[in-house]
C-alpha cells in the first residue's frame, strides 16, 4: 500500500472515504506479490494495480460495492479455460484479494503505515476488517487480541507479509499482516564514472544508496545526484563503523589494491547479501592473491562476486550497471541467470524470501 502513499495522503487531507484492494495470497504465476494494492475513492477515481490489468475491472466493482455497504470483501481470481472472456489471470496463476473500506475515522491508522520511517506493519482482521498499525514498540487503531499482536510483531521482526490463522482461546482469527521495513542499503565504494550509473540503478531497484570514496574532489553530491548520501572516508574505515545487515549490497568499484584489499578483508567477513568487486581478470587474480596472503579462507573468498556482474556483453557505464544489477537480483531472488527461453519451469519462484 505504501506505493500509493502520495495519493492516499491527498485523499486523507480531503477527508475522503475509499476502498483499498490488497493482494493477500498468490499461487502459481501471478503479476503482483502479496501487498500489492489498488484503491478507489468515493468519486470512482482509481489508483494502483493488483494484476497488471487482468482483473482490475472486477476489483474496481468490488471496491465500489465495499464503499456502498461498508463491509469488507474477500475474493479469489484465477484462470478460466472454459470461458476466454471470464474474469481471471491470463498468466495461469491465482490471487486472493481483500477489499476493505476506509473511512476518515481510520485515516490515522493508515497514515501510521504510510508515514513511518521505522519498521511498521498493518494488521487486518480478514473477517471484520478491523485494522491496526503496529511498530516495534507501539500500536495504533483497532484493539486486537494480544496473541494476534504477538504473532504480527514476530512477522514484522522478519519483514514477513502474509495471511496467518491464529488460535485465540476457543476461536480462530485470520489476519493479513503487511510488513514494511526501511529499504535495504547499497554501498558503492569508488567515486568513478561507473559508480554514477550503478547508483542510479541501485536507487531504481529501491535501495538506499551510499557512495564512499576517500578522495573529496571526486566524492561529491554533484557528481552523484542519485545517491542518498556521499561519504568522504577511507572505505574500510567507513565499513567498520556503518550499519549493515543481511540485506546490504556492497559494490567495490575502486579496483585499486590499497583500497580494495583492506575493504574486502572486512566485507567478506560480514553477514551481508552481496559483495562484488570490479576489475579485469588480471586485477581479479592479483586481488585474490592479496586476500589469501592476509589470511582469508577459501570459503570466505567464495562469497566474492569478482569480476562483478553478469556477462551481458555490455561496454558503457550504463550497460555495466545493468549487468551488476542483474547479478544482484539473481543472487537476491535465487535466479538461474539463464534466458527464460531455455527453461520451462515457473517464471516466478519463491525460493528466496523477498527483502
Amino acid at each position: 500500500m505504501r506505493d500509493l502513499a502520495a495519493e492516499l495522503l491527498q485523499w486523507h487531507t480531503a477527508g475522503k472515504s475509499y476502498a483499498v484492494a490488497t493482494v493477500i495470497g498468490v499461487s502459481g504465476s501471478a503479476p503482483r506479490p502479496p501487498g500489492a494494492a489498488l484503491a478507489v475513492d468515493a468519486d470512482g477515481v482509481v489508483i494502483g494495480s493488483i494484476s497488471g490489468g487482468c482483473v482490475e475491472g472486477a476489483v474496481y466493482e468490488l471496491c465500489r460495492e465495499a464503499l456502498r455497504t461498508g463491509q469488507p470483501v474477500r475474493e479469489t481470481f484465477g484462470y478460466s479455460d472454459d470461458d476466454a472472456f471470464a474474469v481471471g489471470l491470463t498468466c495461469g496463476g491465482k490471487i486472493e484479494v481483500f477489499v476493505q473500506p476506509i473511512t476518515p475515522a481510520e485515516h490515522d491508522t493508515i497514515e501510521a503505515l504510510l508515514r513511518s520511517a521505522e519498521p511498521v506493519a498493518l494488521v487486518r482482521d480478514l473477517k471484520t476488517g478491523a485494522a491496526m498499525a503496529l511498530g516495534p514498540w507501539w500500536t495504533l487503531g483497532a484493539t486486537l487480541d494480544p496473541v494476534v499482536v504477538a504473532e504480527a510483531r514476530a512477522m514484522l521482526e522478519v519483514a514477513a507479509t502474509g495471511v496467518r490463522v491464529i488460535g485465540c482461546g476457543d476461536r480462530e482469527v485470520t489476519i493479513f499482516v503487511e510488513s514494511y521495513v526501511p529499504p535495504p542499503r547499497m554501498i558503492v565504494f569508488g567515486a568513478i564514472d561507473f559508480a554514477a550509473a550503478v547508483t542510479r540503478m541501485g536507487r531504481f531497484l529501491g535501495y538506499h544508496v551510499t557512495v564512499c570514496d576517500a578522495r573529496p574532489v571526486f566524492a561529491t553530491q554533484a557528481r552523484f545526484p542519485d545517491a542518498h548520501e556521499v561519504v568522504v572516508e577511507w572505505p574500510d574505515r567507513y565499513l567498520a563503523r556503518t550499519a549493515v545487515d543481511s540485506r546490504t549490497v556492497l559494490c567495490v568499484l575502486t579496483h585499486d589494491a590499497k583500497f580494495d584489499i583492506p575493504l574486502l578483508e572486512r566485507a567478506l567477513r560480514l553477514p551481508v547479501a552481496y559483495v562484488g568487486a570490479m576489475g579485469s581478470r588480471r586485477t581479479h587474480d592479483d586481488r585474490m592473491a592479496g586476500l589469501r596472503a592476509i589470511g582469508l579462507s577459501e570459503s570466505e573468498l567464495a562469497v566474492l562476486h569478482s569480476p562483478i556482474g553478469l556477462d551481458l556483453g555490455g561496454r558503457t557505464a550504463e550497460e555495466t550497471a545493468v549487468a551488476i544489477a542483474a547479478e544482484i537480483v539473481a543472487v537476491r531472488r535465487g535466479g538461474s541467470t539463464r534466458p527464460l527461453t531455455t527453461s520451462d519451469g515457473p517464471i516466478h519462484r519463491d525460493l528466496v524470501p523477498a527483502w
